[in-house]
């Protein structure tokens, strides 16, 4: 069995551990159909928009009624 040579450091262990504790919101824009606060890259989830076209059908709460 492979058996350390020496004691590890805090600071080498704590290097090591550095990068999961980096966690970010997400980027949030605002749609520039509706305004709505939406995911880079993504289609809007208010009004299904993405690039200037319409890529989901949105069905309005009044119209189901």
């Amino acid at each position: 069995m492979a058996v350390p040579t020496g004691k590890t450091s805090h600071k080498r262990k704590s290097t090591r551990r550095s990068a999961a504790y980096t966690i970010e919101a997400p980027a949030l824009t605002t749609c520039p159909n509706c305004g709505a606060l939406t995911a880079s890259h993504k289609a809007c989830t208010s009004c299904g928009m993405y690039k200037g076209r319409q890529v989901i059908v949105m069905e309005d709460a009044k119209s189901t009624k």
